[in-house]
């Protein structure tokens, strides 16, 4: 499995990072994780094979984490030649197919019918959606908005929790358990902190409870930067932590 960090920002503008957006590859799955704004020409920038991208799943319906989606349909369809005809994949939290339809509304009906197969899947708390033979994808409601959810793919013993947007959440701990990786929000110092975000140290306390192998540090408002983020979580859990970057990666 391998995971490239490709929007590690939030919806303050920054110079560096763009909105969320991270790529797993594993099997012949490629999942982008949530695709806010600035994700598609990064990954452009990066070399990344957008048009290889098999599935999508949004965390929540923030526009840093799903404005860019309108875009990558955009460029599957008349963004390359010949235009895309592999099917894609979307899957969110329930009301991800009426956020579809709204956007369509705006947008045009081509993002419903964009010239290949795109098939828009809401999912429930207790649903194991198998992507290819051997990976999986699961979803576990957490507090930021009411819709929110953290991810989960699994290929054999490896497993990849992706937080999203979260607050403080012991069971987000327990469901995380024994992760290979947790990629987690970092948000905003202690001095700010607010019920919808992590800060550096409750981060750590996360990955602490998770007994994760690995932390992987995303989604960084630029108040965050200015303090020693590693260190604060290092108060807390004693496994590697790395604050990513966009086009940072892992194979694990």
């Amino acid at each position: 499995m391998k995971l490239t960090t490709i929007g590690t920002g939030t919806a303050a503008p920054h110079p560096t990072r763009v909105g969320s957006a991270h790529l797993v590859a594993a099997g012949t799955v490629r999942l982008l994780l949530d695709c806010g704004s600035g994700a598609v020409h990064r990954m452009a920038n990066l070399g990344l094979d957008w048009r290889s991208i098999t599935h999508v799943a949004l965390t929540h319906f923030h526009a840093d984490h799903i404005a860019d989606l309108p875009l990558l349909i955009m460029g599957w369809r008349w963004g390359q030649l010949p235009p895309r005809s592999a099917p894609v994949t979307i899957y969110g939290p329930p009301g991800t197919g009426a956020l579809l339809e709204r956007m369509a509304a705006v947008y045009g009906t081509w993002m419903l019918a964009p010239g290949f197969p795109l098939t828009v899947h809401d999912l429930g708390p207790d649903d194991v959606i198998r992507l290819d033979d051997a990976v999986t994808l699961e979803a576990c409601p957490v507090p930021h908005t009411a819709e929110s959810v953290a991810y989960s793919i699994s290929e054999g013993a490896t497993r990849l929790v992706y937080t999203g947007d979260t607050g403080e959440s012991e069971a987000l701990g327990v469901w995380a358990r024994g992760c290979t990786v947790l990629l987690a929000e970092c948000s905003l110092p202690d001095a700010m902190a607010i019920r919808e975000h992590l800060t550096p140290r409750q981060a750590g306390a996360l990955a602490a409870q998770a007994r994760c192998a690995r932390l992987v540090l995303t989604h960084f408002y630029p108040p965050v930067e200015a303090v020693d983020i590693e260190g604060e979580v290092a108060e807390l859990y004693a496994g590697s932590t790395v604050c990513a970057t966009d086009g940072w990666s892992i194979d694990f």
